[in-house]
């Protein structure tokens, strides 16, 4: 083979690898004790482990949480009042108090044959049961219209000022190779229950609020699709789909019953990173996968038209955040985050109708390296920090969101993936997945305390 075709071989071989949230540089198992506690260089502020809870110690009573088994994401109420856990592995989601850290409830998510009321009436038009029908006698899931099954809750956002969490599902349990549709949960932050469910497609992943609450868009990780759903009405019942998002090509699904396959690489893009723009007018889309970028869908169109990718910043792409007029990325597989003004990024969104392959490519992105694995991010309520859980390294980092440096890091229990951070800034909370026998289980929680 000649050089040039090799090199070649080589780039893709390596980008198809990075469509999967990397285990690579994983470092040894990091459990840091209640009290650990960093300062910034110019000592303006710190930050101080206070409390956890975890499942890989049970002998530790002032932390052990049976219910925290792989928890993949965390999201503070808007009224402060509580927080939600969502255990990946443990098919639930834990209700904590914000003040106490006391659990309020742990919300299952096992369903029978006799759930199918929870599905509502509304006919859903785009997710088809071509693997699994009603008549299927998988031993897993004895059908019996909608059919039985649990599910491995993912991540989460609020609607309606709070009043409803939506929490979709990696799969359904009984589908190995997330083919078929899987669902969303619809939970009643007031009472802490699931009032609702709502076929998605494949392997959801990310799921979104429009600024003006009227839609939500589900992303999924198997097929390169968005669903959005119109949640205008006050009835959750009169919620339904109506268009479907299609990131260059829909993957046809077609694989074994009985074998499991690997998923995180043999998903097209690999959706990841939602956001709505301010102005309810554009819905980006990360692509973890090939050659990355931001997809562009323009929802003011009588239907959701896809308008191509933007490229340009680092491959990798994980998740995205748009804040006080910029957006903001991290690069998980070799840790960094980055940065544009909203403005410039929107200024270049009407070149994609002049590119032949519906992909245009950007720059000067402010870049900062931090730790491995840079998962989640997020920033304090007044803009000045960004907060990024790096998975691989073990640690969570602070970087001056103006500048864009670090600030410090802090070490975390293996290995970090969900982040939020409550509403007055103060309180920094991560999920931490295990990885067998090895690894995290755990939901860590850090107090930022300014100098004034």
């Amino acid at each position: 083979m000649e050089s040039k075709q090799f090199a070649t071989a080589i780039m893709v071989l390596i980008l198809s690898l990075w469509g999967r949230e990397s285990y690579a540089q994983v470092t040894k198992t990091v459990h840091p004790e209640i009290g650990t506690k960093v300062y910034a260089a110019d000592s303006s502020f710190s930050l101080t482990l206070i409390a956890k809870k975890q499942y890989f110690e049970p002998a530790d009573t002032l932390t052990a949480d049976t219910d925290i088994h792989s928890p993949k994401s965390v999201n503070m109420h808007p009224n402060g009042t509580k927080y939600y856990v969502n255990s990946l592995e443990g098919a639930t989601t834990v209700v904590y108090d914000f003040l106490t850290h006391r659990k309020l409830k742990v919300i299952r998510h096992n369903f029978t044959d006799a759930d199918t009321m929870l599905l509502g009436s509304h006919f859903q038009p785009f997710y088809k049961f071509t693997h699994y029908t009603p008549d299927d006698k998988h031993p897993a899931s004895p059908f019996g219209g909608w059919g039985a099954f649990y599910g491995k809750p993912v991540e989460s956002t609020f609607s309606h000022g709070g009043r409803y969490l939506w929490v979709p599902y990696y799969r359904r349990s009984y589908d190995i190779n997330a083919q078929d549709p899987s669902a969303v949960a619809i939970i009643d932050t007031e009472t802490d229950s699931i009032i609702r469910l709502m076929d998605t497609g494949p392997l959801p992943k990310m799921v979104a609020t429009s600024p003006d609450g009227k839609l939500i868009a589900i992303t999924h990780w198997g097929d390169n699709t968005v669903g959005i759903i119109d949640i205008s009405s006050p009835n959750p019942f009169d919620w339904h789909y109506t268009s479907l998002a299609i990131i260059d090509q829909q993957l046809k699904l077609n694989f074994s019953l009985t074998q499991q396959i690997d998923r995180d690489n043999n998903s097209g893009h690999c959706l990841r990173g939602t956001a709505f723009t301010p102005d309810n007018r554009y819905l980006l889309v990360g692509c973890m996968a090939g050659t990355g970028g931001i997809a562009v869908v323009d929802l003011q169109t009588p239907q959701p038209q896809y308008l191509g990718r933007i490229t340009g910043m680092m491959p990798n792409l994980r998740h995205l955040i748009i804040r006080d007029g910029h957006l903001y990325l991290s690069i998980n597989r070799d840790g960094y985050v980055q940065k544009m003004p909203l403005e410039q990024f929107l200024e270049a969104i009407p070149r994609l109708s002049a590119s032949p392959n519906k992909v245009i490519t950007i720059t000067n992105w402010q870049t900062c390296k931090v730790g491995t694995g840079a998962r989640t991010i997020e920033t304090t309520p007044d803009g000045r920090f960004l907060f990024v859980a790096c998975n691989n390294s073990s640690a969570l980092y602070v970087v001056d969101a103006q500048t864009m440096t670090v600030l410090t890091s802090i070490p975390v229990d293996s290995y970090p993936v969900g982040l939020d951070i409550s509403h007055d800034g103060r309180y920094v909370f991560t999920t931490s997945q295990g990885r067998g026998n090895s690894g995290g289980n755990c939901v860590d929680i850090y107090e930022l305390e300014i100098k004034q």
